[in-house]
């Protein structure tokens, strides 16, 4: 089976988290058409992440995706077997090696015993009894007869492992080579009826919008949908306030909804990662890692929309029924306590942002400026290029592992997070002023 080796790039990631919410805001903004129709690119999409399984078949009704599975399993279940016979040849080759190192040490350590036990002996017969180097010659016999017994043994034991573990690596090979050319066989089928349906796939687009009717009724289910999802974003468009504390909810409310798509990279990610592993034997050496810093950070981003939104958990027994002065008191009260948290989770996220900056290997201007030796307007006005192409420029702290993500811009995500918490922050707090005021 051809291995997958492939490591996603640092630009990639970043560009991935950027683009991608843009891109899917874009698209999740445009009307909706009265008939949805199937569409190339789409088709084309399904082809290239999931042909392998025929979901493309399945995307236009066509059942000849069907086909697809069984000659997928055939793929993973070769891999598994593949993997065991994998394992054995591990374990046999440990054994081997191990066997082979005791004999090369054990013979030369026999060799010397049996040639130095003659002379000992001799010793001992001349040694006068009772004597102290009567003792220490029997001691000496005794010792030389112990090493060359205990070597036998080893070697004899040796040499038994090692013939039983050369033909089970030598079966075991052959196995693993079996398997891998029925995972190998079949694969090049899949890839060759995908290369076939991409091809066909226009066709087979243009017959499924053809069997599709002209327009259809929108059935009570579809419609309950539809005003359900219209009712949920006019609530989430509700909670941006009057005034100018409107524009910090709205801040709050976009910056919410740019990490939500992040959710969506994760699926992606995860199906390369599975295919990889199970199909290809190749896992990533990056795709968890990832993926945890991604959701690390949408969590610091999202705070500030799920206060906007009421989504943080809160004991409404007593507050619930009170009026809207009444909670707003309640509300500044009680915001003595969120700003102690949120302007803390600020200035630490400020630290650990320039401490992850300033760790020394790093040798841009940015790291410079963060273990201050040069001051801010200094670092802006000695900045060029090189700062972004030279390969050598480190920015600040790496992750440890073999993918060495840049770990900095992770930190300054935590500046961000607790910036809009509490920017949304004084938005609620001016609003429970407000309330106050006008009753």
């Amino acid at each position: 089976m051809p291995s997958l080796d492939f490591t996603l790039p640092h630009w990639a990631y970043w560009v991935g988290l950027i683009a991608f919410p843009l891109i899917a805001m874009t698209l999740a903004k445009r009307p909706r058409p009265k008939v949805n129709r199937y569409s190339n690119g789409l088709g084309y999409f399904i082809l290239v992440t999931g042909g392998m399984l025929g979901l493309h078949r399945f995307y236009v009704k066509n059942l000849l995706g069907l086909a697809f599975i069984p000659v997928f399993l055939v793929i993973l279940y070769a891999n598994a077997q593949g993997q065991d016979a994998r394992s054995v040849v591990s374990d046999a080759a440990n054994v081997v090696r191990t066997a082979e190192r005791t004999l090369e040490r054990e013979r030369e350590r026999v060799q010397t015993a049996e040639a130095d036990l003659p002379a000992l002996r001799e010793a001992l017969a001349a040694a006068e009894d009772e004597s102290f180097a009567k003792r220490r010659a029997e001691r000496d016999v005794e010792r030389a007869e112990e090493r060359l017994a205990n070597g036998r043994a080893l070697i004899e034991k040796a040499e038994t492992e090692l013939s039983t573990a050369l033909p089970a690596a030598e079966a075991a090979r052959t196995e693993l080579a079996r398997w891998s050319t029925i995972a190998r066989y079949a694969f090049y089928l899949l890839l060759a009826a995908m290369a076939v349906d991409a091809v066909l796939m226009p066709g087979m687009i243009r017959k499924a919008n053809d069997n599709l009717p002209d327009h259809v009724e929108e059935t009570e289910a579809e419609r309950a949908l539809r005003e359900l999802e219209e009712a949920e974003r006019k609530e989430d468009a509700d909670y941006v306030s009057r005034g100018w504390t409107g524009w910090l909810d709205r801040i709050s409310l976009y910056s919410g909804e740019f990490v939500a798509y992040w959710a969506v990279i994760a699926v992606f990610v995860y199906y390369f990662e599975v295919v990889s592993r199970y199909v290809f034997g190749s896992p990533t050496n990056w795709a968890h890692e990832a993926m945890y810093l991604m959701f690390g950070m949408q969590y610091l981003i999202a705070g500030a929309y799920a206060m906007l939104t009421e989504s943080h958990v809160r004991v409404d027994i007593f507050y619930a029924p009170l009026t809207r002065r009444k909670k707003g008191w309640t509300d500044l009260f009680t915001s003595i306590f969120f700003f102690i948290f949120a302007f803390t989770l600020l200035f630490t996220s400020y630290k650990f942002a320039l401490d992850a900056n300033a760790v020394a290997t790093g040798n841009s201007l940015v790291s410079e400026w963060a273990r201050g030796n040069i001051g801010f307007f200094e670092m802006l006005g000695s900045w060029n290029m090189g700062q972004w192409t030279d390969p050598n420029t480190r920015w600040g702290e790496i992750s440890f592992n073999e993918w060495e993500v840049p770990l900095w811009p992770m930190k300054w995500v935590m500046v961000i997070g607790g910036l809009t918490l509490v920017l949304q922050g004084i938005s609620k707090l001016a609003q429970d002023i407000r309330a106050i005021r006008e009753g």
